[in-house]
């Protein structure tokens, strides 16, 4: 609850509340409402919620989470994800995304990384396949969010394709790819199709 406010303030600068879309829950007007819903939803072990802090503010700008966790078939999701405006679009929102996956795979030792979103959701899903993972099907009518029909896009990442996916992540974040105006030099997904595994 130590991010409560700093988050709601910055999701609050979307001023189109966009950043809710395609999550089941906001937005949320005011601090008390947003308050609540971490109360009621991000204070347990599944879904495991971690909030996201800019590097160069040491403010909380995101909030994402691991869920469905199967320690006996070694499988786990990433979702809840919801980036602050201020985080879009920056190698911190990257970096994070690479600190979840990597902590799957190497710190707790799981064979498969599942993402899934809303069909609907194109930016979610060039995300995912960004990331390296790889698409694996379309659930129709899978669920029902807002008063809406959801189709859920299914994407993983397995323990055997992590090598590549992690020395893309760490060329991709190394300085030297980016220039002094902080554009990157190379893709992501450039250099993993570099380091032997296809571009999603």
């Amino acid at each position: 609850m130590d991010h409560a406010a700093g988050l709601h303030a910055a999701f609050r600068a979307d001023p189109d509340d966009v950043v809710w879309d395609y999550l089941p829950y906001g937005p949320f007007d005011d601090l008390a409402a947003f308050e609540a819903f971490l109360r009621e939803t991000c204070l347990g072990d599944s879904p495991l919620f971690y909030a996201i802090i800019d590097p160069d503010t040491d403010g909380p700008v995101g909030m994402a989470s691991y869920l469905r966790p199967d320690p006996a078939n070694g499988v786990i999701e990433v979702g809840h994800i919801n980036f602050a405006p201020v985080l879009q679009r920056r190698p911190a929102a990257t970096e994070a995304m690479y600190l979840m996956m990597r902590q799957v795979f190497v710190t707790w030792g799981y064979r498969r990384y599942e993402w899934k979103c809303n069909h609907l959701n194109a930016r979610s899903r060039r995300a995912a396949g960004r990331l390296g993972f790889s698409h694996e099907g379309l659930f129709r009518q899978a669920a029902v969010v807002k008063g809406h029909n959801r189709d859920t896009s299914w994407f993983s990442i397995l323990d055997t394709e992590w090598p590549v996916v992690a020395a893309a992540f760490e060329a991709w974040l190394a300085p030297e790819n980016f220039d002094a105006d902080g554009r990157q030099r190379r893709g992501l997904a450039e250099i993993r199709k570099s380091l032997g595994s296809p571009t999603i």
